[in-house]
């Protein structure tokens, strides 16, 4: 095992954790709080990244991408479902 593998992988990881706060709010709030243009291009991205990784023999980040990929593809499933935007603010 390669150092670069650790630390994309360990990068990768708290990346991850940092997400599942933001997916635990959308399906307790039934909110999809983050936009097409932001999740969409990012879960494929990871995607691609994820495969990049694997032809480079480097498999923990490779899968810890392809995870983080999927976390953001979650995302934009319940944006997809719930489709409500929340406000900043009101209008009077």
């Amino acid at each position: 095992m390669i150092w670069q593998d650790i630390v994309l992988t360990v990068v990768s990881i708290i990346f991850s954790i940092a997400l599942i706060p933001q997916i635990y709010h959308g399906f307790k709030e039934k909110i999809g709080p983050i936009k097409y243009l932001t999740s969409g291009p990012t879960f494929v991205g990871l995607y691609i990244t994820a495969f990049t990784y694997f032809t480079l023999s480097l498999f923990y980040s490779s899968i810890m991408a392809l995870f983080t990929g999927t976390l953001w593809l979650i995302l934009f499933i319940q944006r997809a479902l719930y489709r409500k935007d929340t406000p900043t603010f009101r209008k009077k």
